[in-house]
């Protein structure tokens, strides 16, 4: 896997901060993010995507990112040549 560092949440601090990958051989953008704690995995769970099983499934995750890193999420679009 080669991954394309796009970005790292620069208001995070040095330890752990949202981070934003692309990786092109596999088509798929990579997030790191803060884990959801117990009452949001709760609310996902509570709340299913139609036509879904409620839940995160086994081998899935949900992670958080700020909504300042929406320029990274866009820059990262544009790295894997998405309109």
């Amino acid at each position: 896997m080669a991954l394309q560092l796009i970005a790292v949440d620069d208001k995070s601090g040095k330890n752990g901060s949202p981070t934003i990958y692309v990786d092109k051989e596999r088509e798929e953008f990579v997030f790191q993010g803060w884990l959801p704690g117990a009452s949001l995995i709760a609310e996902i769970e509570a709340n299913p995507t139609p036509d879904h099983e409620p839940g995160i499934p086994d081998g899935e995750g949900a992670v958080r990112l700020p909504f300042r890193m929406v320029a990274a999420i866009r820059k990262a679009c544009d790295a894997a040549g998405l309109d």
